[in-house]
């Protein structure tokens, strides 16, 4: 059985970019078949209104949709669809989103909701393209080391074995913290695991003090500094996982999780053995 995924990507967060790609690393998976639509960087409701009915042309048996903030009007706009057309939807959106959890999941929605994924420092003065980019790639960095990625996918891999068998899949409620992530992340040594842990707990530092900057501060003199710290802060974060994984390199128990082309997770730790089915 092919499994249809829809993922809707309103706006940006760190967790969306590379989304898809989790499930379907070497492209080579039989069991699933994904689309993606977007509305770039808007989020609106008249945006997300149209990307919701693209990918419900699609039919498929969930849909996993990504933006900041999802108790805004264009989030709630694609829920809203998706609850009409009567497929799964699963939410993944950061920290500001904790605030209707419990509302999501009362109305029968899934989230997995990142406290890591930071904002970012939207100053003109300060983001411009390059800054933009480097920003999310350091982010993107932290939360793969640090463990978030691994919920990210193997939750929705649960969602689609479940689907597989023909049962109604019951979607994830996870709030990731850093100690979720990290103990996904499976650490051997102890020394990186606090590394992963100050690193992403910097995540959540960062998404404070960019909100701060962003939307507390007005004078120029004071918020650019601030999100120019916040970003500086997000380097600092990225070279500590960078030093996590490393850690776990020097003794060759890095773990490697590979899907199979049948949709199983598959495992090891040496660099020169093969993977095996979990």
């Amino acid at each position: 059985m092919v499994v249809k995924i829809g993922f809707v990507k309103l706006g940006n967060i760190a967790s969306a970019p590379l989304l898809e790609m989790l499930l379907d690393e070497r492209a080579d998976r039989e069991d699933i078949d994904v689309r993606v639509v977007s509305s770039g960087a808007k989020l609106g409701p008249e945006q997300a209104g149209e990307v919701a009915d693209s990918i419900l042309s699609f039919k498929p048996a969930f849909v996993v949709v990504a933006s900041p903030n999802a108790a805004l009007p264009g989030p709630a706009k694609v829920r809203e669809k998706m609850a009409g057309a009567g497929v799964p939807t699963i939410v993944v959106s950061d920290g500001p989103s904790k605030k209707i959890a419990k509302e999501l999941g009362e109305k029968g929605f899934g989230y997995i909701i990142v406290e890591g994924d930071a904002m970012i420092g939207a100053r003109r003065e300060f983001l411009d393209p390059v800054e933009m980019a480097v920003f999310n790639a350091d982010i993107i960095k932290v939360l793969a080391i640090t463990g978030s990625f691994h919920l990210l996918y193997t939750e929705l891999d649960r969602v689609v074995e479940a689907v597989k068998k023909g049962e109604k899949p019951e979607l994830p409620k996870i709030v990731v913290n850093k100690e979720k992530a990290v103990e996904a992340a499976e650490f051997q040594n102890p020394y990186a695991k606090v590394k992963a842990l100050a690193a992403y707990e910097m995540l959540r530092k960062v998404a404070e003090l960019d909100v701060e900057g962003c939307f507390v501060v007005q004078e120029r003199e004071r918020y650019i500094p601030l999100v120019a710290a916040a970003h500086e802060m997000v380097r600092a974060a990225s070279k500590m996982a960078d030093e996590a994984r490393e850690i776990e390199k020097a003794p060759d128990v890095l773990l490697r999780k590979p899907h199979h082309k049948d949709g199983s997770l598959m495992a090891k730790r040496k660099l020169m053995e093969k993977p095996q089915k979990l």
